[in-house]
């Protein structure tokens, strides 16, 4: 594609935009606070590829929210000789590249031609299906680009893009920058700068929002925080995260040392929590995937012997029997653990307790911290049992590998020691 000038705007990108800007990841998620800029940075975002010969979309919810996207597109189209066609809703560049404003009301419309790039302007209230039965193929052929941007709605598919952006796999990324960088202590305002905050926003303006609005709509619409919602097991994690990272294995000499193992399945991660249970504290923790079995047993029994593992309970199911047996060939103390729909939920809720309760300390990691954040329960209305998963599209391994630590280390597996 030929390029052209870059476009001039009239207010210069602050430090924030420029970060999302710059990253190389294909797919970007950003959930930030109200007024952070995140009109303005999709509006440059659509320009740039434009100006490039590219073709964007900008998509938002509802006609109605689309217009917050459409009238700076137009305006500053006006000002760089674009054609605007109102009817279409879309603003066409002297180089043939081209900028087109949807709604997402009917999903189904939104299929069609190969694009460039796309935004997702308040995605957290579009439909997740817009995304994966129509722009995503429509990304496919040109290998195009997407950024998501949000402020929060509770923990709904937003959030679950918002995790798979924090695997720092290079295809996606994700911030969560809050308007103005700030903390809730013991229920006042306390100034935090945020490296990325918007440096535009004066801080009175966040205090009188703070003192005009209820606490969660706050937190949420102006922190960016993802609030639980209905469904959610885990609860008083924040207070449950402060073990050291990593952990000074001088403190733990003599211990009683267990872990809990995960095997990954088709798609899913390797995870292997180790605590002591001494100390009642998790000191390392260790998720892959992509890896064969046999080393994947081999990793496992290095960090058994790293730590000197006295109790290692291992899920037996998929993969897990084989390796089991693997490990006690070995001569490793393995312990097996059948998940079945009876036995995963007082295996679950025994952690939910701990949590709970404040009994455990664990490691802060965004990833591990984000699967126990979003871990959700649903009754079945017939039957009336709990039914304990991760929400579709994401990850469980990490918070059952903690759960069989936890398990690990109870008294029914110590009783003959």
């Amino acid at each position: 594609m030929r390029r052209l000038p870059t476009i001039q705007i009239d207010v210069k990108p602050h430090p924030g935009q420029t970060e999302v800007h710059n990253h190389p990841a294909r797919f970007k998620v950003l959930a930030a606070g109200r007024r952070w800029g995140k009109t303005r940075l999709g509006v440059n975002e659509c320009l740039q590829v434009a100006a490039h010969g590219g073709r964007a979309w900008w998509i938002a919810p509802n006609y109605k929210m689309s217009e917050v996207g459409w009238r700076p597109l137009r305006r500053i189209g006006a000002k760089i000789g674009a054609e605007i066609r109102k009817v279409d809703r879309q603003i066409i560049l002297p180089n043939g590249g081209w900028v087109c404003v949807r709604s997402a009301d009917n999903p189904d419309s939104l299929r069609g031609e190969g694009l460039d790039f796309v935004i997702f302007d308040e995605n957290a209230f579009i439909a997740e299906a817009a995304w994966i039965e129509a722009v995503s193929p429509a990304l496919a052929d040109r290998q195009g680009k997407a950024v998501f941007i949000s402020t929060p709605k509770r923990r709904n598919w937003f959030y679950r893009l918002y995790q798979q952006g924090l695997d720092n796999d290079n295809i996606w990324q994700s911030w969560q920058i809050p308007t103005k960088g700030c903390e809730i202590i013991n229920g006042e305002l306390i100034r935090k700068p945020h490296p990325f905050e918007n440096p535009h926003i004066e801080w009175k303006e966040v205090v009188e929002a703070f003192h005009n609005l209820p606490m969660d709509i706050f937190r949420q619409e102006w922190m960016a925080a993802f609030l639980e919602g209905e469904g959610i097991v885990f609860r008083n994690i924040t207070a449950c995260l402060h073990a050291p990272d990593p952990a000074d294995m001088a403190k733990h000499k003599g211990h009683q040392i267990v872990a809990g193992v995960d095997w990954a399945k088709q798609n899913d991660f390797t995870a292997i929590s180790v605590g002591c249970r001494t100390c009642q504290v998790e000191i390392a923790r260790d998720r892959f995937n992509k890896i064969d079995y046999a080393f994947q047993v081999k990793r496992l029994e290095e960090i058994i012997r790293r730590y000197d593992v006295q109790r290692i309970l291992v899920e037996l199911n998929s993969i897990g029997e084989p390796n089991f047996e693997s490990l006690q060939r070995m001569g490793l103390p393995v312990i097996g653990f059948q998940t079945t729909a009876k036995s995963k939920p007082p295996l679950i809720e025994n952690l939910a307790l701990a949590l709970q309760a404040e009994e455990w300390q664990f490691q802060n990691d965004k990833v591990w911290t984000g699967e126990l954040e979003a871990y959700e329960v649903k009754i079945n209305d017939v039957t009336n049992r709990a039914t304990y998963s991760a929400p579709e599209g994401m990850h469980d391994d990490t918070v059952v590998a903690r759960a069989l630590m936890l398990r690990a280390a109870g008294s029914e597996y110590w009783y003959f020691s």
